[in-house]
């Protein structure tokens, strides 16, 4: 039987978070034995969001094969089983790009190419390609209806309703239906405004979810579904809640899931949630809280850091804890440096965390940050950009050293620890530098990483450029570094560690991409369970010398 086709567009303002509402609708159906898949669709010009700034368009989410996509796909990957790759997330710019080298090579047969049928055709053949072998694809529309750059999307997918029928498709609405304070009432005019546009290019939505910060009264729910021209029951309260994770249980106490299969005309067994209801009684319910401290580049914008983020909840949802995140912009921990005031930034915290970043900007904030958790035995964690300025914090400070650096940030040192992947490889433009997606890694027996894991080959996804030097791997290693990962044939060195550490190690991969509320990643799990006995005895040690003080205050003075 041919894949149905749910369409979630929005209306009104971005960041309604129509990429939640598609995940979560995804949940909501495999919890229901459906075979889903989920695919976005980017308007902007640019190819991907490989070379955008993070301030820009947040975090890059890569897929296994290598595809630079969209934040919202690291959404539909912890949210669902879909297996995402470069097919789930088209924008404006790889559209174009496909189309003119067809034209240039001649496929056109010498035609006018025009937006229709042309790009409509190639946005269609795009959802079809992913819509195969599964039951339902969910298709996100990116920006807001009355954008101009969205406009041949909407194009296409109604043309999709008016050649596979209404049975086939369906269009769900993500809306606002603000709370003005002044009128001490909700308004519906916004919707009713969104819906009409939508209408003015000959879409009717079939369910609207209204974005709205309380429960939506019936005759609210009434009102709008008389002048959006849809069933009473199809207006949805989307209610704000303080985790995300709690969307598929809004979703499904509103009833979408069953309103979706209606529509749809499909069959499908009872839900069953209960590993989800696990979850969010955990995140609202932790026995306790660890803090961790996040040194970056990019700690200004949190989207830059998006399943960073979520991998940290997911690790301490694993300990039933609750994660505290800090964001240290380390540029600033550089300005202190004179006075060593950076060690009052960094203290307090049970764990560090050095994640990925490209540039020089804020790389000594790092390294400070760095050699505290090393010197101070405090649980360190760096990923990507983390693992390579640990190893240059350790070529300095413990191999000595002292301009060991990576040809990144200082082209002229005599001593690059971490050099470029271009040099190896001679490529020179600037998208074709990097390790792309997943590598295998073979993992030394009887290490950390043995332990984290549980085996001795995995696979991980990867997004960098630099590389750490074996040339000075000898030293290194017998100044106490241990390598505990590298590519099975010896070339690359993707994991690092010391053993004479309580937690401290690096990766040359990015984990987060891989974690998921219900399956969180055995690196942020361990990491978040270290950092959290580090503060435990941290607070142990306090509250024994506060005793000591109180009772024989002249021992302490004199220690």
């Amino acid at each position: 039987m041919p894949a149905k086709y749910i369409f979630v567009t929005g209306g009104v303002v971005s960041s309604l978070g129509k990429g939640l509402a598609a995940a979560s609708i995804g949940c909501l159906l495999e919890s229901r034995g459906m075979k889903v898949n989920i695919m976005k669709f980017d308007p902007y010009l640019n190819v991907d969001p490989g070379t955008m700034s993070p301030f820009q368009h947040g975090e890059v989410f890569v897929t296994d094969d290598g595809a630079e996509t969209d934040l919202d796909l690291g959404h539909y990957e912890r949210f669902t089983h879909a297996k995402l790759s470069r097919d789930n997330n088209w924008t404006t710019g790889r559209l174009y790009e496909q189309i003119i080298a067809k034209e240039r090579r001649g496929d056109y047969l010498g035609k006018t190419v025009q937006v229709i049928p042309h790009v409509t055709n190639e946005i269609k053949s795009a959802m079809k390609k992913v819509a195969q072998d599964v039951d339902i694809a969910i298709v996100e529309i990116g920006g807001t209806v009355g954008d101009i750059e969205s406009l041949p999307f909407m194009e296409a997918i109604r043309q999709m309703r008016q050649e596979l029928g209404r049975e086939h498709t369906l269009f769900v609405h993500v809306t606002l239906v603000p709370f003005i304070a002044a009128a001490q009432e909700l308004k519906t005019k916004p919707t009713q405004h969104s819906v009409k546009e939508l209408l003015s290019i000959g879409i009717q939505p079939d369910i609207l979810l209204c974005r709205t910060d309380r429960f939506l009264a019936k005759d609210i729910k009434s009102k709008i579904a008389l002048f959006c021209n849809v069933a009473d029951e199809a207006v949805i309260t989307a209610k704000d809640v303080a985790s995300v994770y709690e969307v598929p249980l809004v979703f499904a106490n509103e009833g979408v899931d069953t309103l979706v299969l209606k529509y749809l005309h499909m069959e499908a067994k009872d839900r069953d949630l209960s590993k989800w209801e696990d979850i969010v009684h955990r995140v609202y319910n932790p026995k306790d809280t660890v803090t961790i401290g996040i040194v970056g580049k990019y700690v200004e914008y949190e989207d830059s850091y998006k399943s960073l983020k979520e991998a940290l909840v997911h690790g301490a949802l694993a300990h039933n804890l609750k994660v505290q995140i800090n964001w240290i912009e380390a540029e600033g921990l550089e300005s202190a440096n004179g006075d060593k005031s950076y060690e009052a930034q960094l203290e307090g915290y049970d764990g560090i965390l050095v994640p990925g970043g490209f540039g020089k900007r804020g790389i000594e904030g790092m390294l400070l940050a760095i050699r505290y958790a090393r010197e101070k035995k405090v649980p360190y964690f760096g990923i990507c950009l983390g693992m390579q300025t640990a190893c240059i914090e350790f070529a300095r400070n413990v191999v000595g050293l002292e301009e060991a650096n990576s040809s990144e940030f200082d082209p002229a040192t005599p001593h690059r620890v971490i050099y470029k992947l271009r040099e190896l490889r001679g490529v020179e433009e600037l998208g074709g530098t990097m390790r792309l997606g997943a590598w295998p890694c073979k993992i030394e027996p009887g290490t950390l990483a043995h332990t984290i894991y549980g085996k001795l080959e995995i696979s991980e996804r990867h997004r960098h450029r630099y590389e750490f030097n074996r040339e000075y791997e000898e030293p290194m290693v017998a100044a106490g570094l241990r390598i505990s990962g590298s590519t099975p044939d010896g070339t690359y060195v993707e994991m690092v560690e010391l053993p004479d550490h309580p937690h401290f190690i690096g990766c040359q991969f990015h984990p987060e991409f891989k974690s998921k509320p219900l399956e969180p990643h055995p690196l942020f799990s361990t990491f978040v369970g270290a950092a959290y006995r580090h503060g435990l005895k941290r607070r142990a040690e306090k509250e024994t010398e506060a005793v000591e003080l109180f009772h024989r205050p002249e021992k302490v003075a004199r220690r």
